[in-house]
């Protein structure tokens, strides 16, 4: 499962952005973002910092957001687990079902989907 390249192929195209037209947009070449997009990297790990921050720039998304399905932290939460890393030790020991519930008290769009068993 690729959930960074997914997530890019499906902004792109509601974009109505050809791999040729949002390549150049980003700077890179085609056949290097359809190998994002399918996860096919040459190396090992998520691209770069720099293209994320232009992906989500040209595809009008949140950075956080793509940077979080890379598998990279953005630096807002890393200064956040920084500040307060004894809230964060509560919070990887919870179980999944216990993370939306507190997902849900914050933003109630999120009771809306279905939670996992733990």
């Amino acid at each position: 499962m690729n959930a960074f390249g997914d997530r890019i192929r499906r902004l792109r195209k509601a974009k109505g952005y050809s791999l040729r037209k949002l390549a150049p947009m980003v700077g890179v070449g085609f056949s290097y973002l359809s190998k994002v997009e399918n996860g096919r990297l040459d190396f090992r790990g998520p691209p770069s910092e720099s293209l994320i921050h232009r992906l989500a720039e040209s595809l009008e998304t949140d950075e956080d957001e793509l940077l979080l399905l890379a598998g990279r932290i953005p630096d807002s939460i890393a200064l956040r687990i920084l500040e307060q890393p004894e809230a964060f030790r509560v919070l990887a020991q919870c179980g999944h079902t216990r993370l939306q519930q507190l997902a849900a008290s914050v933003d109630p769009a999120s009771k809306s989907k279905r939670p996992r068993k733990d």
